[in-house]
């Protein structure tokens, strides 16, 4: 299994993280708020826990989301 984590950065708005937490992991808005501001104050937030070929999906996803949308938002995954 493997974790999928949000990277911190200076740039992505935090309205288009809690965007991209609920359309790719399928959070409410309150949670999503919750992963962004761990995202914020932490440097990383994890957004779940996957088989290894759903979460290289995930990150593949919205790595191409951020890039289409402007915004250097990294993804990454890590053997859990």
């Amino acid at each position: 299994m493997y974790r999928v984590l949000l990277l911190n950065d200076d740039f992505t708005p935090m309205e288009f993280v809690i965007l991209v937490l609920m359309k790719f992991f399928s959070m409410d808005r309150e949670q999503a708020t919750r992963i962004m501001l761990k995202v914020h104050n932490e440097g990383r937030g994890l957004c779940g826990i996957y088989p290894k070929d759903v979460a290289a999906t995930k990150v593949e996803q919205v790595c191409t989301f951020a890039r289409d949308h402007q915004h250097p938002l990294a993804c990454v995954m890590e053997e859990n």
